[in-house]
């Protein structure tokens, strides 16, 4: 199979490294090997040796009754503690279908490797192909849990990541603001489980799942066929992206993917999402193919 790493920078805070670079570092002391398959009994079940299990539903709870918010910073931090996280150790994420519970849909690896960077980590890598991945390669499984020590790790959110709604309102219609949403065709047009259908007005669907491979949603396209791609919508570096979807999840994977596989200078996510635009009152919806059909298409 091809590899198709891209060439980051040294400094990029998330990297993304293939399944023979991790089996060559696997036992080095200085890497912390981070499981988020969605069911702990996916990972009872086998994981890459010496990887500790992280649940990637711990890190959201809702705020005000409004789901799918990030736990406060505190919250977070002793989190990352438990499972040994270190400010200068480099992380490598992975998840897998989960062959217990059988719910991965491979966001897991993005939601969680944006969250240690959203909470000040700087050194993140993802696992390219994922445990599907490494298995289809018949490397080395284990049941064995590792031993891990509970670190000092100090977080500190990265505000320059994050853009509220109004902040999103502000924004959205300027000429070099691309405000794209990751959710399928199907939802970014009509009706999903939203109190208002189709999308925010102004947004353009970029659907995450086609960016990675047809086969395993962890592995990412050629870089030739992810550029087709951004070709055919018009996404360009020049602009601000702002990397939106339904509660944030989904963003995770193109915020990650314009920012440090990329590299585009300007890349935002909006965290609250769809999730949060409509859960305002005053804020209207756009149904049909394209960010904006007309004040005749727009939901109230």
């Amino acid at each position: 199979m091809e590899e198709h790493i891209h060439e980051n920078p040294n400094d990029a805070t998330v990297k993304w490294v293939s399944t023979e670079w991790l089996n060559q570092h696997i036992k080095s002391d200085s890497l912390t090997i981070i499981d988020t398959q969605p069911n702990i009994h996916d990972y009872i079940s086998e994981h890459v040796p010496g990887s500790v299990y992280f649940n990637p539903e711990l890190l959201r709870v809702p705020k005000n009754g409004l789901p799918g918010v990030y736990v406060p910073q505190v919250a977070a931090e002793q989190l990352f503690r438990r499972i040994g996280i270190l400010p200068h150790q480099p992380i490598v994420v992975y998840t897998g279908k989960g062959i217990f519970k059988k719910w991965g849909d491979g966001l897991e690896q993005t939601m969680i490797a944006y969250s240690i960077a959203r909470f000040g980590h700087k050194n993140i890598m993802i696992l390219d192909g994922g445990l599907d991945k490494w298995k289809a390669e018949e490397k080395k499984l284990t049941k064995t849990f590792p031993m891990k020590q509970e670190s000092t790790f100090n977080t500190e959110i990265q505000q320059d990541y994050i853009v509220a709604m109004d902040d999103v309102k502000a924004l959205k219609e300027n000429d070099d603001v691309l405000l794209l949403d990751a959710r399928p065709s199907s939802l970014y047009e009509g009706f999903g489980p939203w109190v208002l259908p189709g999308h925010i007005p102004g947004a353009i669907n970029l659907p995450w799942r086609e960016l990675m491979d047809d086969k395993n949603p962890t592995l990412l396209k050629s870089d030739n066929d992810i550029q087709k791609i951004l070709n055919q919508k018009n996404i360009t570096s020049d602009k601000l992206i702002i990397c939106s979807c339904g509660t944030g999840r989904e963003a995770t994977n193109e915020f990650l993917l314009f920012k440090w596989y990329l590299g585009y200078p300007r890349v935002k996510i909006y965290e609250g999402s769809f999730t949060d635009w409509v859960s305002h009152p005053e804020n209207h919806t756009v149904t049909g193919k394209k960010p904006l059909l007309g004040q005749k298409e727009i939901v109230e």
